[in-house]
């Protein structure tokens, strides 16, 4: 693992006053440097062969216009963390904000050993997202005493209605999910399957059999700032799934009709800001206060910036309860945060997440105490 010392010398080497904001360039990334941007900031996209043009073409600064001042544009991401790739970056002072996608693509190995830049957050706790690590999320949750879904060791204990969430067979970094009420469904439906491509017999033994929370659901975005030990909530929003999203708006009959030939699959195809009853405030604080603890305890320094506790809403009583059942460590991919009204409760407008990220950035720079804040 690259230690905060390794990194702190990177930063002894930097001109604080020409500090770039670099983002791998899929998921969040616009946002990310929109945020930069406003707050005076440099950007850089790391980009890929093939999918580059968002960032290289229609989003490049010119003109005034635009958010995207530099690309590096590689064969694959993986290549990021070829040391001349990082000595560019390093050379133009390059703080760097990881994402999902930048978890999935670059692996959280290249990511705790060879990324040697100064990356915003908490790089030890990347790999807590994944449900197979040691310390993973539900172990945080189990000690933080945040309500998460019942989890099964084995199909034979299935009681209830679960859901299953095993690895694509094709993109390993997706899920493929299925139902399950009893042993006999689980098996029936996992071997239909593998029979059908969908995961494989390798994937299915790395499986999640997690209780299914029927509620509203919502992702509660917060900001944790380490420089003012203070937590935000910036926005709430919902996911759009393909294709479940298609499948829940056919009526009852045809939605049996369709489900005979197509398989449901829950992938994320963007997100709608939404908002919360007012009352169940103090609950969605309290997770995420509930989260910081634990975080700090078992992940010191603790989480820095972004995170989203992802959630479902169930009926009383006595009141809504909120069960969480993922955790993002890191930037949140919903742009439409922002036009959600909580962070403009704070600051008298709404904010991005990539802008509260920049606040925090220049905020760290202008007191020196940048180093505080990366890993």
């Amino acid at each position: 693992m690259i230690t905060r010392g390794e990194i702190n010398g990177v930063l002894g080497e930097y001109d604080l006053n020409e500090v770039t904001i670099g983002v791998l360039g899929s998921h969040s990334a616009l946002d990310i440097c929109r945020g930069a941007k406003d707050m005076g900031f440099r950007t850089l996209v790391v980009c890929q062969k093939g999918r580059e043009r968002t960032y290289d073409r229609y989003y490049r600064t010119e003109n005034s216009l635009g958010i995207v001042d530099q690309t590096i544009i590689l064969d694959k991401f993986t290549d990021i963390t070829q040391e001349s790739v990082q000595r560019e970056m390093r050379e133009k002072n390059v703080v760097f904000i990881p994402h999902r996608s930048f978890e999935v693509y670059v692996g959280f190995d290249r990511i705790e050993d060879e990324f040697l830049l100064p990356l915003f957050g908490s790089r030890s706790m990347l790999r807590a997202e994944e449900r197979d690590a040691d310390r993973n999320q539900y172990y945080l949750m189990e000690k933080g005493g945040i309500p998460y879904p019942k989890t099964y060791k084995s199909p034979e204990e299935i009681d209830r209605l679960v859901l299953v969430k095993a690895p694509e067979a094709q993109r390993t970094y997706e899920r493929a999910f299925f139902f399950a009420s009893s042993p006999e469904e689980f098996y029936g439906n996992s071997e239909q399957m593998i029979r059908e491509g969908k995961i494989t017999e390798e994937g299915l033994k790395k499986a999640v059999i997690e209780e299914f929370v029927m509620g509203a659901q919502s992702n509660f975005n917060y900001f944790y700032s380490l420089l003012d030990q203070r937590l935000e909530l910036l926005g709430t929003d919902t996911r759009r799934q393909t294709n479940l999203d298609g499948v829940l708006r056919l009526p009852a009959p045809q939605q049996l009709e369709a489900l005979k030939h197509i398989g449901v699959k829950a992938i994320e195809a963007g997100h709608i800001a939404c908002t919360v009853k007012e009352s169940l405030l103090e609950q969605i604080f309290e997770l995420g206060e509930k989260f910081v603890s634990v975080a700090r305890a078992e992940y010191p320094p603790g989480i820095i910036g972004p995170f989203a506790l992802q959630a479902s809403f169930t009926p009383g009583p006595p009141k809504e309860t909120a069960v969480v059942f993922d955790i993002s460590m890191r930037v949140q991919g919903s742009p439409g945060t922002m036009f959600t009204p909580y962070s403009g409760y704070y600051y008298g407008k709404s904010l991005s997440v990539g802008k509260r990220v920049a606040m925090e950035l220049r905020k760290a720079i202008q007191q020196n105490r940048l180093e505080e804040t990366v890993t």
